[in-house]
């Protein structure tokens, strides 16, 4: 009997070990949850542990409610651009946030024609059209933009859809009280009070005050108080650190200042094992830095390889780039090769296409139609590079590609039956 008892105590223990680990690798992907997701109740079921992790290791503040559940992830470097929604610049950024003000004074329920009308009268702020912003909607294009945001919306659970369709308002135009042409939504607002994941509000500055940069202002949205003390800079270290393995596709030492880079190198493997252990990742370390790989391929937010003509030229170009690299400048003759010479293992975006151009011919018939077509090359090009610059393999200054170390993992060797190499967590290299 005591055996049984036993044996039935571990079971219990391994499945709640397993089931905080499925709630807090949900919450990394989306940190904004609602009860319409799976691991919703798992995530209420291990609030307060998982509160106390986050808060120990990343310094992530998580607000757990009936409703939503909100971990505040801090980026650790506010100026990178590639963790920006899909399909979104500056002008639908501003829409967003214009709709969230229309939505935080809203009746329970509204309109997508009433919550356009009243988005006209915000974007019709002469602040904004002095910045050259200006937004109508009479051209379908602009209802296709209002559109893109609501379900950006509808995605975050800020909105949730009770009738009607957002492609007829596209297509019928927008005047007249056609409900033809409309959809109804409920507004959950604890969900809307969540989206903003910043330690102050932009509201709270006043007018004089205000900073006067781009970059002042994401930077005064996160900025948090260190203690003056040495375990208070020691702590913020940390937590800078455990954020970038948390959340980057791969930490590289010289990418870090002289302080964290010494904090780091003296206690990378603690870290990488107390994180490992809690996320179910396993720690990749390399000369050049650090990453926290995913087996299972879940924690990306750019997969690769992947499906798809677009994913398939992005490892064909991730091969081509890392062999290229690691040839250094023995090979110049490649096609597109610009008069001076680029430095040793760099690309130019030219010669990316050319590449593409020729791998088309073997690859070709396994792409879809448009990307066969003569000139398609510089397109996919694009496509690939800005993928695998998401992905920390690769930088680039203007039309010049330099390969990161970690895209080595992709350099053509001699054949050998292994295992698939692990996944990569946030945007993890894969």
């Amino acid at each position: 009997m005591t055996s049984d008892s036993t044996t039935i105590g571990q079971q219990q223990a391994l499945h709640q070990r397993e089931e905080f680990t499925a709630a807090l690798r949900a919450l990394l992907m989306r940190p904004l949850m609602t009860p319409a997701h799976a691991e919703f109740a798992a995530v209420r079921r291990h609030a307060e542990a998982l509160r106390e992790w986050f808060v120990r290791e990343a310094g992530w503040p998580l607000h757990i409610e009936r409703d939503a559940a909100r971990l505040y992830k801090r980026p650790a470097d506010v100026r990178d651009a590639s963790r920006g929604l899909p399909g979104y610049e500056r002008r639908r950024y501003v829409l967003l946030c214009l709709a969230c003000a229309v939505l935080e004074r809203a009746d329970p329920q509204i309109t997508l024609r009433v919550l356009g009308d009243r988005l006209l009268v915000l974007a019709a702020d002469p602040a904004l059209a002095a910045l050259g912003f200006s937004f109508t909607l009479q051209a379908q294009h602009e209802r296709r933009e209002l559109v893109a945001v609501c379900r950006t919306l509808l995605e975050l659970g800020v909105l949730n859809r009770v009738a009607g369709d957002e492609e007829s308002f596209i297509h019928g135009g927008h005047g007249g009280p056609d409900s033809l042409h409309d959809a109804l939504y409920d507004v959950h607002r604890r969900v809307l009070a969540g989206v903003l994941a910043a330690s102050r509000g932009p509201s709270t500055w006043p007018a004089d005050e205000a900073p006067a940069t781009l970059e002042a202002r994401l930077a005064a949205l996160v900025v948090e108080p260190v203690p003056d003390s040495d375990e208070g800079r020691r702590t913020a270290l940390r937590h800078h650190l455990a954020r970038r393995l948390l959340d980057d596709p791969v930490i590289y030492l010289d990418r870090l200042d002289v302080d964290q880079r010494a904090y780091f190198m003296n206690q990378r493997g603690t870290m990488a094992s107390r994180l490992c252990d809690a996320t179910g990742l396993v720690a990749e370390q390399r000369a050049e830095g650090l990453a926290l790989a995913d087996e299972d391929g879940e924690l990306t937010d750019v997969a690769m390889p992947a499906e798809g003509t677009e994913a398939h030229v992005t490892l064909l170009v991730a091969e081509f780039l890392s062999s290229r690299s690691s040839r250094g400048s023995g090979d110049r003759s490649g096609p597109g090769t610009p008069h001076a010479a680029p430095k040793d293992g760099y690309a130019s975006t030219d010669e990316v296409a050319a590449f593409i151009a020729s791998a088309r011919q073997g690859f070709g018939k396994f792409w879809r139609k448009s990307a066969r077509e003569p000139g398609a090359e510089h397109e996919l090009a694009a496509t690939a590079l800005e993928r695998l610059q998401r992905l920390q393999l690769l930088e680039r200054n203007g039309a010049e590609v330099r390969p990161l170390p970690a895209l080595a993992r992709f350099a053509v060797g001699e054949a050998e039956l292994r295992p698939a190499p692990p996944a990569a967590t946030g945007t993890l290299f894969d």
